[in-house]
């Protein structure tokens, strides 16, 4: 008993892959699994991306956002979802539908999350149904519509019936921009709300200020804007004009100076010359002198003479009465006149807003357009908690669909060692070379990838894989039975994705570790046999170039002794000797094959025939053996931890791929069960029996030897007694 007075759970384990992995397939697995101690897990991190497994669902498991889903996290959700599920092992029955019956309305929160699934359900307008699937409570665009109000304190205009209140939220988002309601519509913002009633205000006491004194305001009434704008477009120039007068009255001096030099003009009358051109508008606007007025008319600056005709017009004639030219007195006297309406004009407020206008402006702010579409706000508000609930009903659903899988695949490996189905890091299935590779991983970095996936002691083959319209992707396959000699770089397979899709796939790269004991037995003779074609190869091209050297030798040596003159050179005598030394010496070293061969023949022959075939196993143990034993050796080491390791996952155990398992984990091409099979070939090769004669020939040249050397006596001598005994002679 504990200290609670209760026992503690009793845990049920499998052993797969070489290690020991927990059995969740009980309600009160999963209420417990807290107490399981963590070093029993077999996963303690995965990521969040790159796996066959629902993203959404591992975003929401992530509660810190990190890209990993670790051990607390897994807890805390089966832990809420426990509570919140009468029968938790609903979680192990999963479905796409989560049944309304099934939340248990006995907690505040277990009420507020099943009021927000019929909620969803009646916005979906599927009032009646019993159950909500995790399509429905995803799709937030449709559960909440622009005339629902749904927490986010955004409300489209849809959701007023007064058309006023709706013009009034155009004006807003065309002003200060939309935000997006849940809904997906536009929408308002109690924030945005309050700035374009401030700047609303602020236009108004700006207006309002103007409008207290309109005499020393506007002393041109409501053309006093036009005039100030006129005024302002000259007032640089005509500042320049009287400053230069005025600077000629203080020194005579000055004047001739002041005024453009003959030169200026000299170098305008060169070229065309043009009223609007820079030149033409940068020389004073009259002629200077001492005290000299602004003429408005006759006498100005051709580049300034319509602006300085539309000032006297629209400016001095209506502030000063009727004038023929401007004195410096006049021009203080109206700039002092407009003054305080360009004073008030510099302080304006409300820049959003001015173009509405005082009047619309001043409708809006006194009508309660703002307290009403503060109050949609509001309500939008209120349900925000119920919001919050319908996002739990979303998570929920999502749990109820994909935790226990998860689990399968993070507490224990058991999608992975079972033939249910495959785990959530099998990307699909490769077909190369006659077999089919069902452990496939998605790779994001080869090269990081390999560095480690090295120490998993599988043979691995490493793909680009496309399809048209889609990302290329790179995956690693572990071959696990078979044999690799047609597997090289440059290889193309096809690679079939979870989803059933095809993709090209192109071998890059290959991490050679043993793959079966069968391939470990025919490794030493496969390997003789190319060292063999590799000599012969080597050896017929090196006879190939010294025949060459040699005719071109003596080709050049012909030529020259046909050059020194005929019959000048004697030619070197046959040496009958010398051949016969060189048959001699084939001669004896066929003699010395013979007689191994011989003492081989010999050796068997005084062997039972029952010993023949353990001479025979010998042989093959002898040269197979120590390949078989290194490759039994390193497949015993091989483990799936490195490859996921090297994919961002924390495996908590050594997962061994012993042999039967990854024979299962990859398919070799076999002829269906009762299948015929013809074995003519109308394009196969035709057979010489040249084999044959050489094997017969050697047999040949064995006994002979062995007779010659008398080791055939003996063997002779019993099969003539056994004939004489049997009345043969």
């Amino acid at each position: 008993m504990t200290d609670m007075g209760r026992s503690p759970h009793r845990w049920r384990f499998f052993r797969s892959g070489g290690f020991d992995q927990v059995r969740l397939d009980t309600a009160e697995d999963l209420v417990h699994l807290s107490e399981l101690d963590p070093k029993l897990w077999s996963v303690l991190s995965c990521p969040t991306s790159g796996l066959e497994f629902d993203t959404r669902t591992l975003e929401l498991l992530d509660a810190n956002g990190d890209g990993h889903v670790r051990v607390p996290e897994i807890l805390d959700a089966v832990s809420w979802s426990c509570s919140l599920l009468k029968d938790p092992a609903r979680l192990i029955e999963g479905g796409d539908a989560l049944p309304l019956d099934a939340i248990d309305d006995s907690t505040p929160e277990g009420v507020r999350l099943l009021a927000s699934a019929r909620q969803i359900l009646a916005n979906l307008q599927r009032s009646g149904a019993d159950a909500v699937s995790v399509d429905e409570s995803s799709d937030k665009t449709a559960i909440f519509s622009a005339r629902c109000f749904n927490g986010d304190g955004i409300v489209p205009p849809a959701l007023s019936d007064d058309e006023e209140i709706r013009s009034v939220m155009g004006e807003i988002m065309e002003r200060f921009g939309p935000e997006a309601d849940l809904s997906g519509e536009p929408g308002v913002s109690q924030e945005k709300l309050e700035a374009f009633f401030t700047e609303a205000r602020d236009f108004l006491d700006w207006w309002e200020a103007g409008q207290a004194n309109p005499e020393e305001v506007l002393p041109l009434g409501e053309a006093t804007a036009a005039a100030t704008e006129v005024f302002e477009s000259v007032r640089a120039k005509v500042d320049d004009y009287f400053t230069r007068c005025r600077l000629a009255a203080f020194d005579a001096r000055a004047t001739a100076a002041l005024n453009p030099d003959a030169a200026v003009y000299a170098a305008l009358a060169a070229g065309e010359i043009a009223v609007s051109a820079a030149a033409v508008a940068a020389l004073p606007l009259a002629e200077v002198a001492a005290g000299r007025p602004l003429p408005l008319g006759e006498g100005l600056n051709p580049a300034w003479a319509e602006s300085i005709e539309r000032l006297g017009r629209d400016v001095v004639n209506p502030l000063l009465g009727a004038r023929e030219s401007l004195s410096l007195e006049d021009w203080e006297a109206v700039s002092a006149r407009l003054a305080p309406y360009r004073a008030w004009l510099a302080g304006k407020a409300g820049e959003h807003v001015a173009s509405l206008g005082a009047e619309r402006l001043r409708a809006m702010v006194d009508g309660g357009v703002r307290e009403a579409i503060a109050d949609l706000i509001a309500k939008d508000g209120a349900v925000e908690e119920q919001t919050a609930s319908i996002d739990a009903v979303e998570r929920l659903a999502r749990y109820h669909r994909d935790l226990f899988a998860l689990l399968n695949n993070f507490v224990s490996l058991r999608d992975f060692y079972s033939a249910r189905r495959k785990a959530i890091f099998q990307a699909g299935t490769l077909y190369l070379d006659r077999r089919s590779c069902n452990l496939c991983l998605r790779v994001d970095d080869m090269t990081r990838h390999s560095a480690l996936a090295h120490f998993s002691g599988t043979y691995l083959v490493y793909c680009h894989c496309e399809r048209k319209g889609q990302q290329p992707m790179t995956i690693v396959a572990g071959l696990t039975d078979g044999d690799a000699d047609n597997v090289m770089v440059g290889r193309n397979g096809v690679f079939y994705d979870r989803s059933g899709l095809d993709w090209d796939a192109t071998v890059v790269k290959l991490v050679e570790h043993p793959i079966s004991v069968r391939q470990a037995f025919w490794s030493p003779y496969k390997r003789i046999a190319r060292m063999i074609q590799e000599q012969v190869q080597k050896f017929a091209a090196s006879r190939d170039q010294a025949l060459e050297e040699e005719a071109m030798s003596g080709v050049t040596g012909a030529v020259a002794r046909a050059e020194s003159g005929r019959g000048g050179a004697q030619q070197t005598p046959f040496d009958i000797a010398r051949f016969a030394g060189i048959f001699a010496a084939i001669g004896l070293a066929i003699g010395a094959i013979g007689t191994a061969l011989a003492a081989v023949v010999a050796g068997l022959f005084n062997l039972a025939w029952w010993q023949l075939p353990l001479v025979a196993l010998g042989v093959l143990l002898a040269i197979s053996g120590p390949s078989m034993l290194l490759a039994w050796l390193k497949l015993r080491q091989r483990n799936l931890a490195p490859l996921l390791d090297a994919n961002g996952w924390a495996v908590n155990t050594r997962a061994r791929i012993n042999l039967p398992f990854g024979a299962s984990l990859t398919g070799v091409a076999a002829l269906p069960a009762g299948s015929q099979r013809s074995l003519d070939d109308p394009y196969a090769e035709n057979k010489r029996p040249w084999k044959t004669y050489l094997f017969l020939t050697v047999v040949v040249i064995a006994v002979v030897a062995a007779w010659q050397q008398g080791y055939l006596d003996p063997l002779i001598e019993q099969v003539l007694e056994r004939f004489r005994s049997t009345g043969g002679g």
